[in-house]
């Protein structure tokens, strides 16, 4: 079973591998469109890439609907 720890550690990679940024700029709260400037497309490439590598079933406008950082960790967390 992943843990809240887990899980956050896996979305900061997919992060720093999909918008190419460094660890220390996504902090829990980031607003995802205003602090890490995330458009449509890459927030898409995210929500693959977290059901590739997290095995977490997604719908697919699931996380579209997130503002933040903690509020995706929080939606995966729900899933397991």
């Amino acid at each position: 079973m992943q843990t809240q720890t887990d899980i956050e550690n896996k979305v900061k990679a997919i992060f720093k591998k999909v918008l190419d940024i460094k660890e220390s700029e996504i902090v829990p709260g980031a607003k995802l469109d205003e602090s890490l400037e995330i458009d449509s497309t890459e927030m898409v490439e995210i929500s693959v890439a977290i059901k590739k590598e997290l095995g977490i079933p997604l719908k697919d406008n699931e996380l579209k609907k997130t503002q933040s950082f903690n509020e995706i960790v929080g939606v995966l967390k729900s899933k397991i």
